[in-house]
């Protein structure tokens, strides 16, 4: 019995050594620098509900942007606070702002890709750079990294929405730990030309993608989504692009408290259900790998053949962070790297427990 599980065992290992040579195409990618000056007309679309505070300290950073053409189309999905008279004021003073303000819908009552599908339609220009209200572009070149990387056959950009550090926060490492890991997924993906999915604060695409798939309304009903579900639809090998440059960043504010992070990861997990098959497959196959290799090393490590156990975890561990710490390296976030063994498995443990409550209940969407 001990034999066959150190056999399970080292088969796991290599399925998860296969990843990491997956996650290598992103680790080892080179940042592409174009020398080519685009000045092509942006439209920058922040959809808020209920953002007044943020919306005073985002839009002044929008403004400050060094591209030269663009626009922000300001999205007030029925809010019941002072959003949409921040929006004014600001819109008095800067001809670029224009205000789309969405009173609540009967049929699409409270869904943000009702918003967001008006915001499109009133943006002046084709091309669309997509951030939220509680968000801020790690530079003023921003809008200029994620525009230059569009070209005739590039017209979905996917960017990395990035999570502020916070000193003395293991929640905050935690979140940032479980960050990194999506993108790299994602970015690693998109470069084998199977992308999957986007984060909608840090997303850009020419308006024909939208229109091309009908836009939101294969998954109107689902109200997450407006970003991964839209890729999902959307994105191909030949249409896409990634940008992870350090002034392509945008950030923000990690949850502070681990049940509202718990409830922010429940609302996103809950989109993947609707994922197509070879990235359901992909994905869980991986997270299965994880949560059995670490059981199966856990279990093995008490048995006669702890050593050969020892052995094959410390070969894996060195290259997870061999490819882990290139690609965090690559979005500034190394730091989520010291205690990597430790995070991975209260990762795993978290989204077991995420898989499990999704199952019992729905969670919220939304605000």
């Amino acid at each position: 019995m001990i034999t066959l599980l150190f056999y399970i065992f080292i088969a796991i290992t290599a399925i998860q050594v296969v990843y990491f040579s997956v996650f290598g195409v992103f680790a080892f990618a080179k940042i592409k620098h174009n020398t080519k000056q685009y000045d092509i007309p942006i439209s920058v679309i922040v959809c808020a509900k209920n953002e007044a505070e943020n919306l005073k300290s985002l839009i002044p950073e929008l403004l400050q942007q060094s591209y030269k053409n663009f626009e922000i189309v300001l999205i007030n999905d029925a809010s019941s606070d002072e959003t949409l008279d921040i929006m004014e004021g600001f819109q008095k003073e800067h001809s670029n702002i224009k205000i789309v303000n969405v009173e609540n819908n009967e049929a699409f009552w409270g869904n943000k890709k009702y918003a967001l599908t008006l915001g499109i339609k009133a943006a002046t220009h084709n091309y669309l750079l997509f951030t939220d209200a509680d968000c801020k572009p790690a530079s003023k070149h921003w809008i200029t990294e994620m525009s230059q990387h569009f070209s005739s056959s590039k017209k979905i950009i996917i960017g990395y929405g990035a999570y502020a550090k916070k000193k003395y926060s293991l929640l905050n490492i935690l979140i940032r730990f479980e960050t990194v890991m999506a993108a790299i997924q994602a970015f690693s993906y998109a470069k084998i030309g199977i992308p999957y999915t986007a984060v909608g604060r840090n997303l850009a695409y020419h308006r024909d993608e939208f229109y091309g798939v009908n836009g939101f309304v294969n998954h109107m009903k689902i109200r997450s989504g407006d970003d991964d579900l839209f890729i999902k639809d959307a994105a191909t090998k030949k249409n896409t692009a990634i940008c992870f440059s350090k002034d392509s960043f945008t950030i923000s504010e990690a949850k502070t408290g681990f049940f509202a992070w718990f409830r922010q990861k429940r609302r996103h997990v809950s989109t993947s259900s609707h994922y197509k098959f070879i990235h359901k497959f992909l994905l869980g196959l991986f997270y299965t790998s994880q949560l059995f290799f670490w059981i199966l090393a856990i279990v093995l490590l008490c048995t006669s053949m702890w050593q050969y156990a020892l052995c094959i975890l410390v070969f894996r561990i060195i290259i997870q962070y061999f490819v882990l710490g290139f690609a965090a390296s690559k979005l500034k976030e190394q730091d989520v790297l010291y205690v990597l063994p430790i995070l991975e498995i209260f990762l795993v443990i978290i989204h077991f427990g995420i898989f499990i409550t999704n199952l019992t209940s729905k969670p919220t969407h939304w605000k």
